[in-house]
Parts: structure tokens; C-alpha cells; sequence
């Protein structure tokens, strides 16, 4: 009893830090009514009421409190909630995944796993990888670490069982098709990075394609490589789809690659920090090959700085959907007992002045992360209107517009289907038993057979019409799976962006994007020029 008494206390303690952090942060210590000694009172009192409410709820509630829920999941969230979408509260478990995440690796086996029918399964191996170099395979299921069954336990349960120190060996159990027994693998851990640039290739001779999946620490370094690796482009396809932002540093640090030295990226201001503006400090070295970049709703935060930074500078053509809108800067602050604070200190500004927040006020959180937004549109009846550097109309206030609209494909009856039943995966593991996959490999209509055949084994109803209709789309699904489960998840990918519509719909608008660049530099140039020409007209006969 003691015990818990003394870690509610902790967990109360942690959330006066947290109203102490906001009260400094945004209330300056509520700085407008401190003069009349009320200000410092005011939040005494409201701390007492939440201690008082606490303690009777704690002795008196009809079941046992558990105070990580009370606190971790109800009363600093809810807190928090009222300020804005993002301002969060980490407890230990999410505070070190952040950490994590933003660091760019961590040590286990190197492999994504995943639900499937009540079991835990290898999604994919990462190429490389401890286990991917032990024989693990996509659709292994995972039925015990170490001799403990998984039963039971969900996907993180068992994942952070698969994670331990550099150098220690863990045991996996593993059900596979086509054997007759458990298979047992010993595997020595070791640092798994985590890649933000997922995939990266040549996806025609001369333009190279870079999928970016995130901001994190080794981001600018990766996105450098892939450039270096590419060598001399004459065109640069940068997918920013799905990207959900990360550290503002590495947005900085990407777009620095694409800009001129000098150039503005973003800045960013709120009410108790002062503006800093960030430019590109290295710039790109002349390499000014036209640049299409994909977004989507999923485009996100630093993702949107880097796709800002581009078109309002002229520098590239952004393709796809508008993007999410999330233009508020959260700083992380360490808290007591391995907690974490992120909390809303600024708003930041494309080079243009664009505000990329859109509204969330009187919206609730599920509608403004989940719900559709005018079909992705931005409507720009109340919105700022701002100017790119040649002088086009850019819109603030509601994500980044694209400069020529893709629409997201929309999946039909029969794909969606095939999908919820997980028939490429589940075929991809059936059809390596007997078959051997080579990077010629292509589905020819020995391999349509076979599917066919997997289809009506699975009871999953389809018309040689369906089949027909969708040709395109499931032979990419096919070759990716079997791909990934041959060669790794990064050939896999390589597979879907070849035959990804938007991408190519991005590779046909290379030329606009060059003429878009070349017809800014023109109009930047006579500008100059105009503005030279006026200056020497104004000055003294005597000093010309």
C-alpha cells in the first residue's frame, strides 16, 4: 500500500510538472494577472482541486485506481487535448519508442511483423538483417521467443521480446507451409537501422526515384547517399506520400539539398520564442535537374517544409493531393519517471509566409486526423494569398495545394477483397515452396494459373472479367510480394513505384517541372534586371 501511495504521488508530481511547463511555456506564469498577485494563486488553486479530486477518487472509487491510466491516459492527455491536435503526452513505453524512432535504430533480429488469424507473423525480413541472414521467411509465424509461447500476445508484445542488447542471442519458434514440424532459430542481435529512405532507385535511365517515410536523425545523410549514389540525373521523382514529419532539423537538412545557398527554408515563431529563420546553408551546387515531388493527405509536418520550401521558391513541381496541414512545432521536454512532454511552441512559415496549419478549432480530434477534408481540396475563399518568387498564387492556411492534382486511385470491390483476405502474401509463400523466383521473373500466364488455382483453394470468388479488369494491378501485387519474400522489402517496393500510376503520372510531368524552373529563373532574371535599370535611372547625373 505504501508503495503505491508513494508512486500515485510520483504520477501527481509529474503532472504539476507538466501544468508548470504550460503555465511557463504559454502562460509566462500567467504573466498578465501575476501584477495583482492572482495569477500564481489561481494555479495553486486549480493544482489543490485536481490533488483533492485525486485522493477522493483514489479511496473511494468502486474498483482499484491504477494511477498510469488515471494520469498517463486520462488527466495529462485531456489536458492537453484542450490546447491543441498535437501537444502529447508520452509515458515511459511511448516515450522510449519515440526515442527510438527519431534515432534511426535499434537492436534486435531486423524484421517487421504483424496479425494475422490470432497469430504473430514475419510481414518481412529486413535485407541485411539478422534474420533475414538465419532464413526467416514472410509469412513464418512467430509461436514462441525464448521457449515463452505467443498466445495471446499482440504484435508489440512479442516485438519488444524480439529486441535486447547488440550481441545476445534470442531463440524464435517459427510454424512455416510446407514443413512438417517447428522450426527453431537462433539469432545474435545487432543494430537494426531504421531507414527513412526506404527505397531509392534509377526508375528510368537518368532520373532517380527517392521514397522519403519520415524525418529522423539520419534522414538528410540518407537522402545525400541515394543523391551520390544516383550520380548525374537529369531528373529527380521525391515521394513524400504518407510521410508524417519528424524532426524539423532533417526537413531543414533535405531541402537544403534541392535549394540554393542562401535561400529561406522555413521559419517558424510563436509567443514565447522569437523567429528563427532557417536557409540553405550548402545549397545544391548547381545541380538544378527538375524536380516532380508526390504528396498526398498523408504529407505531413516536415514533409510539408520541404514541399513548401520547393514551390515556393519555383524550385520543383509538387503532384498529388493537398497535404495534411500540420504547420504547429512541438518541443520535447523530458519528464520525471521516463516521461515525455511534447508540447506546441511555435508555428512555422514556408518561405512565401504561408501558415501550413489548417483550422482544428471547434473540429474533433477523430474528424481532424481521420475524416476527408472538402475531398482534399483546399476551399481559398478565407485563405491567405501569398506569391511564389517568379509571382504565382500560393495559398496559406490549409496544407501545401499541389500544382497539378492526382487523385488517390480508389480501389474496387474485387481488390478490396483480395486485400482484406491477404491472397498476394499468403499466395507469395505458397508459391516459393515450388517454385524458384530470379530478378528476370515476370507473371507470365503459368503464374495466373496458379493464382487462379490459390483462389479457388481459399473459396475467394472472382470472374476471369475481375481478373481481366484489374490485370495490371495484380500482377505488380504478385511480383512485389514475391519479391519481398525473395530478395528483401526494399525490392519489393522497387516493384510497386515501377507500376505506381502516380509515379508515373510524376515521371510525365519532368518537363513541365523543367519549364516551370526555367520559365522562374527568367522571370527573376528581368525583374532584376528592371530593378537594376530603375536604380541607375534615379541616381545623380554626377555619380553615373
Amino acid at each position: 500500500m505504501a508503495r503505491s501511495t508513494r508512486r500515485s504521488a510520483l504520477l501527481v508530481l509529474t503532472l504539476i510538472l507538466v501544468c508548470g511547463c504550460i503555465g511557463m511555456l504559454f502562460g509566462q506564469r500567467l504573466t498578465s494577472t501575476a501584477s495583482s498577485g492572482d495569477g500564481d494563486g489561481d494555479l495553486r488553486d486549480s493544482l489543490r482541486s485536481f490533488s483533492d479530486v485525486y485522493k477522493v477518487v483514489q479511496e473511494n472509487y468502486a474498483e482499484p485506481v491504477d494511477p498510469d491510466k488515471a494520469l498517463y491516459n486520462g488527466a495529462i492527455p485531456g489536458m492537453l487535448r484542450v490546447l491543441d491536435p498535437h501537444s502529447n503526452f508520452f509515458d515511459p513505453k511511448s516515450y522510449a519508442a519515440l526515442r527510438e524512432e527519431q534515432r534511426g535504430k535499434y537492436y534486435g533480429v531486423g524484421m517487421q511483423v504483424g496479425p494475422r488469424n490470432n497469430k504473430v507473423i514475419v510481414i518481412a525480413p529486413f535485407a541485411g538483417a539478422p534474420a533475414y541472414r538465419a532464413g526467416i521467411r514472410p509469412g513464418d509465424i512467430i509461436i514462441a521467443v525464448d521457449g515463452k509461447p505467443t498466445d495471446n500476445m499482440s504484435t508489440s508484445d512479442v516485438a519488444e521480446l524480439l529486441k535486447g542488447p547488440k550481441g545476445t542471442s534470442v531463440k524464435i519458434t517459427m510454424l512455416r507451409e510446407g514443413s512438417d514440424k517447428p522450426l527453431d532459430f537462433n539469432v545474435i542481435r545487432d543494430e537494426i537501422p531504421r531507414y527513412s529512405v526506404d527505397v531509392h532507385f534509377l526508375i528510368r535511365p537518368g532520373i532517380g526515384y527517392i521514397h522519403v517515410s519520415g524525418f529522423q536523425e539520419t534522414t538528410e545523410k540518407e537522402v545525400r547517399d541515394a543523391l551520390d549514389e544516383f550520380g548525374d540525373i537529369h531528373g529527380l521523382i521525391l515521394d513524400l506520400r504518407q510521410n508524417p514529419g519528424g524532426l524539423l532539423s532533417e526537413g531543414v537538412g533535405v531541402a537544403d539539398q534541392f535549394l540554393k545557398k542562401g535561400q529561406v527554408i522555413v521559419s517558424h515563431h510563436g509567443r514565447a520564442s522569437a523567429e528563427k529563420v532557417y536557409k540553405a546553408s550548402k545549397g545544391n551546387g548547381g545541380k538544378d535537374y527538375p524536380i516532380v515531388v508526390l504528396v498526398n493527405r498523408g504529407t505531413a509536418s516536415a514533409a510539408e517544409i520541404v514541399a513548401g520550401a520547393i514551390q515556393d521558391h519555383d524550385r520543383g513541381l509538387i503532384a498529388g493531393e493537398t497535404t495534411f496541414g500540420k504547420g504547429l512545432v512541438q518541443t520535447v521536454y523530458p519528464l520525471s519517471e521516463n516521461t515525455g512532454l511534447a508540447l506546441t511552441t511555435a508555428k512555422y512559415y514556408t518561405p512565401s509566409g504561408r501558415l501550413i496549419q489548417r483550422e482544428y478549432t471547434g473540429v474533433s480530434l477523430y474528424d481532424y486526423y481521420y475524416n476527408d477534408r472538402e475531398n482534399g481540396d483546399v476551399n481559398i475563399s478565407n485563405h491567405e494569398v501569398k506569391m511564389t518568387d517568379s509571382g504565382r498564387t500560393v495559398y496559406g492556411g490549409g496544407g501545401i495545394s499541389p500544382d497539378v492534382k492526382i487523385p488517390n486511385p480508389k480501389t474496387n470491390k474485387f481488390e478490396d477483397t483480395l486485400l482484406e483476405k491477404y491472397a498476394f502474401f499468403n499466395f507469395a509463400k505458397h508459391y516459393v515452396i515450388d517454385h524458384k523466383v530470379t530478378k528476370q521473373f515476370e507473371v507470365d500466364e503459368a503464374v495466373m494459373q496458379e493464382f487462379r488455382k490459390y483462389l479457388d483453394e481459399q473459396k475467394i470468388t472472382f470472374t476471369e472479367a475481375d481478373l481481366a479488369q484489374n490485370s495490371d494491378w495484380i500482377h505488380s501485387n504478385i511480383k512485389a510480394e514475391l519479391f519481398i519474400n525473395e530478395f528483401g522489402q526494399q525490392e519489393g517496393m522497387k516493384v510497386h513505384a515501377e507500376q505506381d500510376p502516380e509515379v508515373e503520372k510524376a515521371l510525365d510531368l519532368l518537363p513541365q517541372a523543367k519549364q516551370l524552373a526555367d520559365n522562374a529563373k527568367k522571370t527573376i532574371a528581368q525583374r532584376n534586371n528592371a530593378r537594376l535599370t530603375a536604380q541607375q535611372s534615379e541616381a545623380p547625373a554626377s555619380s553615373r
